[in-house]
């Protein structure tokens, strides 16, 4: 089980929830938190979009088709989750990154993201 006293965002303060509607992370807690058992990383608070949900899914990875078997509700535009650090880099790389809540995004996340990326897409810039 996850700390919470632990748990700090990329500016080194509490990390904010991402989303309990729909309900996301890792302990589907609705934060951007993981352990060692979580070897996707999904650490990065972004806000979901037609065009991210198509290209991943064109990457194998249907966010949006519900899953019942596993309470997955699906994912729509507008919808903000906990995505996997190397799934936001590689859409990154793409030209297809969505945009971070950095307040909700997890410190561990830098240790595969670099922070200069991670503000270009950020929603919560002050």
């Amino acid at each position: 089980m996850h700390t919470d006293t632990l748990q700090l965002n990329v500016f080194g303060e509490p990390l904010a929830e991402c989303s309990c509607k729909p309900m996301t992370g890792w302990y589907r807690d609705g934060r951007c938190v993981s352990d060692a058992t979580d070897i996707g990383l999904h650490l990065v608070c972004v806000r979901m979009t037609s065009a991210f949900l198509a290209y991943s899914k064109a990457r194998g990875n249907d966010l949006s088709t519900p899953r019942e078997e596993f309470g997955f509700p699906g994912l729509k535009p507008g919808d903000e989750w906990c995505l996997c650090a190397l799934r936001w880099q590689e859409a990154l790389e793409a030209g297809m990154a969505p945009q971070v809540r950095l307040q909700s995004t997890s410190n561990a996340a830098l240790q595969v993201l670099a922070m200069a990326d991670l503000r270009q897409h950020a929603l919560d810039l002050m």
